[in-house]
């Protein structure tokens, strides 16, 4: 049998920043209101799924409400990458902090100059949680962080995690994964956010 599943990336948070990690169970950013609202316009267009699971993250919580009606299973695998002393800041003053150190996590995969996790670490946790899914339970929707669905790509592909990087996983997009026989496919969908409208004539 083959095991379907659609990503969806969770909305941007409210403060519009990049910052590395979920900045902790206290810190743990709110999604956007009005990517809340687009992400119920995505919804109308996800396929239907027997089920839902979710990161642990807020905005992943929050816009799995947003996207689907059904009970989600809250999947500890599917938490963001673990950024150590560097969750919660940004890229630019990590690099102004420490640039050896910036340069080795965004060149090395098993580099984990911040003392978290590497991003290996991160393909193989997210490699393993999508190889045990069930094939006989119909399709399926997980709505995950950015790094996380990097990091599903990847797998599907059988990429180096040297790629994780050129993989781009903007809020609300997603990707459908088939697996069978040990091997993944990714298959491009039709889910996007409406166009801008038109001015009437």
């Amino acid at each position: 049998m083959t095991v379907r599943l659609t990503l969806l990336c969770a909305a941007a948070s409210a403060e519009r920043t990049l910052r590395f990690g979920d900045l902790g169970d206290s810190g743990d950013l709110p999604p956007d209101e009005r990517e809340l609202r687009q992400a119920q316009t995505v919804a109308a267009a996800l396929p239907q799924a027997a089920a839902v699971f979710t990161g642990p993250s807020r905005r992943c919580r929050r816009t799995t409400r947003a996207v689907s009606r059904g009970q989600a299973i809250v999947e500890p695998a599917l938490r963001d990458v673990d950024m150590g002393r560097w969750d919660g800041l940004t890229p630019e003053e990590v690099a102004a902090e420490d640039a050896a150190a910036f340069r080795a996590w965004m060149t090395d995969p098993e580099a984990t100059p911040h003392g978290g996790e590497s991003v290996s670490g991160l393909c193989q946790r997210i490699a393993s949680w999508l190889d045990a899914l069930p094939a006989d339970v119909g399709r399926m929707l997980a709505v995950v962080d950015q790094a996380v669905a990097r990091a599903a790509v990847i797998h599907a592909l059988a990429a180096p995690p040297q790629s994780f990087w050129r993989v781009d996983a903007p809020p609300l997009s997603a990707v459908q994964l088939t697996g069978r026989s040990g091997r993944w496919n990714l298959r491009m969908g039709n889910v996007a956010l409406p166009s801008e409208p038109e001015d009437a004539e």
